[in-house]
């Protein structure tokens, strides 16, 4: 029996793969098809912390003492390898990390909206039609969807499901799908599939609805350089407080649209971590509810805070950063007070948080160290008129 860490050459995969795989002496599969480092690639960017090949990362690994992690290459869209991992190692728990995460990538044009729902749909079918057809029901699949799916609505968001009232008769029904992107879209369709696939296959399911990810790094990646998780900082690739940090280390002033209270949930790198490490080794008489929804956050942070807390983290590292309101150009609601319910979540990692402003600190502080590649990157600071 084994672990799965699926996507894990990529930000919250990799670091995840090597906290199970200290935690436990089980084999700990990763596997990937390297798609992340090409996507990110074909629109002229690049992480700021240097990537290292899976091959030295796997040599640094085993030099800190992983030696049950190893590496598969493959792409899970493609049904016959999924069904020949699933044969070769009979997975105990899959952590499902493998998507195209990008919502604006997944609207650039209609090519690329296409191939992220077929890449995030087909790969989550092929997983959960492989383990009902092997035998394999009693695995606990863990996917990271995304908060994303519930939109921006006026009253707190639940975690997971919602009461619906009709005609003076109740019941317990899931969120409904609202999201905003082609790909915020795809991880709608896959909590429905996940229900389904519980439903008519008794897959016990762990539906992890991930917030906006920050930081640069875990006490896994921090041991060697090679180890290193990525950190992109481009307009489609990078998230806000990556992308505020990357022009903070250029000498670009922090832009905030309007007054900037709108809300967004967000979750360190290492809590999110620690979640999905949880999940994958927890005893199988202790797992979660046959189908759980996490709502994968810890708080939610408006944009002017973010663009002010790295200000200031900006000054402690030399750094001189102007924080300057413009005009919105959305329609968007700049006061928004998002409120989502995290209970369970916190009470899986233990209340464990990573304070935002240490967080950003680290994140400042990698990319101040990679000025260079910073600045000669900074055209990617916001979007191309692609055409293609």
């Amino acid at each position: 029996m084994s672990i799965i860490v699926t996507g894990a050459d990529g930000y919250v995969g990799w670091p995840t793969a090597l906290r199970i795989a200290d935690r436990t002496d089980e084999r700990v599969l990763c596997v990937d098809n390297f798609a992340r480092r090409e996507w990110v690639a074909s629109l002229g960017a690049t992480s700021a912390t240097a990537v290292a090949s899976m091959d030295d990362r796997l040599a640094a690994a085993e030099e800190q003492g992983y030696t049950n992690l190893s590496f598969v290459e493959g792409d899970l869209t493609d049904r016959a390898f999924v069904d020949r991992l699933l044969a070769v190692h009979e997975p105990r728990a899959i952590v499902h990390t493998a998507a195209q995460p990008s919502a604006p990538y997944s609207q650039i044009n209609g090519e690329r909206a296409n191939e992220t729902q077929h890449n995030n749909l087909q790969a989550t079918r092929n997983l959960v039609w492989g383990l009902q057809e092997a035998g394999l029901t009693d695995t606990h699949f863990i996917e990271t969807t995304t908060t994303g799916v519930y939109g921006a609505p006026e009253f707190p968001i639940p975690e997971g499901g919602t009461t619906m009232e009709n005609e003076g008769e109740r019941d317990e029904v899931p969120f409904p799908a609202m999201a905003g992107s082609w790909y915020h879209l795809t991880k709608s369709h896959d909590a429905a599939n996940l229900r389904l696939a519980h439903s008519q296959f008794d897959i016990p399911i762990s539906d992890v609805r991930t917030a906006i990810v920050y930081g640069a790094g875990t006490d896994e990646t921090r041991a060697d350089e090679r180890l290193a998780t990525r950190l992109d900082f481009d307009y489609y690739f990078g998230v806000v407080a990556h992308r505020f940090a990357a022009q903070a280390v250029a000498g670009y002033p922090l832009t905030v649209y309007g007054k900037g209270e709108q809300r967004k949930p967000f979750v360190s790198l290492d809590d999110a971590v620690e979640g999905l490490a949880r999940l994958a080794l927890v005893d199988h008489a202790e797992r979660p509810a046959a189908h759980t929804v996490y709502n994968q956050t810890t708080r939610a942070i408006s944009i002017v805070e973010i663009a002010e807390t790295i200000a200031a983290v900006g000054d402690e590292h030399g750094l001189d950063v102007d924080v300057e309101h413009v005009e919105n150009p959305r329609d968007e609601d700049e006061t928004h007070k998002m409120e989502i319910r995290h209970e369970k979540y916190d009470d899986l990692i233990d209340g464990q948080s990573v304070d935002f402003r240490a967080g950003i600190d680290e994140v400042v502080g990698a990319m101040n160290d990679r000025r260079s590649v910073i600045e000669s990157h900074e055209d990617r600071f916001l979007p191309d008129m692609l055409e293609s």
